[in-house]
């Protein structure tokens, strides 16, 4: 994929730009969740940018301390810490896991230690 634009990773074609309420890194932290032993490759595609992109987010969030990578043979495998404070002062007072919570489902949720989210009342 040429150049830095996103694309759309539902659309048969590379070139339109599709806004989304979630950054790259987010998408990156919900794949990481799914498969802590997925690829960058794997990632990027499923993200819908670059493998040197996914490798800079991961690298970042490595940094701040939301994953951690260790090495396995050839591959790396991801573990998330829940417990680390969104770094935004209008979500300061939420967690990563909070995040988490609210994006996977009850199943991915409970595999990373999550708390179930409260049924919401009709």
């Amino acid at each position: 994929m040429a150049g830095s634009r996103e694309r759309d990773p539902g659309s048969s074609s590379g070139d339109e730009h599709v806004w989304s309420f979630l950054s790259n890194y987010a998408h990156v932290l919900v794949c990481i969740a799914r498969d802590p032993d997925a690829t960058l490759r794997v990632m990027a595609d499923k993200v819908g940018v670059t493998e040197r992109a996914v490798c800079r987010i991961v690298t970042e969030l490595e940094t701040a301390g939301v994953i951690t990578r260790l090495r396995e043979g050839r591959r790396n495998h991801y573990e998330i810490d829940p417990a680390v404070a969104m770094r935004h002062p209008l979500e300061a007072d939420k967690t990563v896991g909070d995040l988490l919570n609210a994006l996977l489902t009850r199943k991915e949720a409970a595999s990373l230690g999550l708390r179930s989210r409260p049924r919401r009342s009709g």
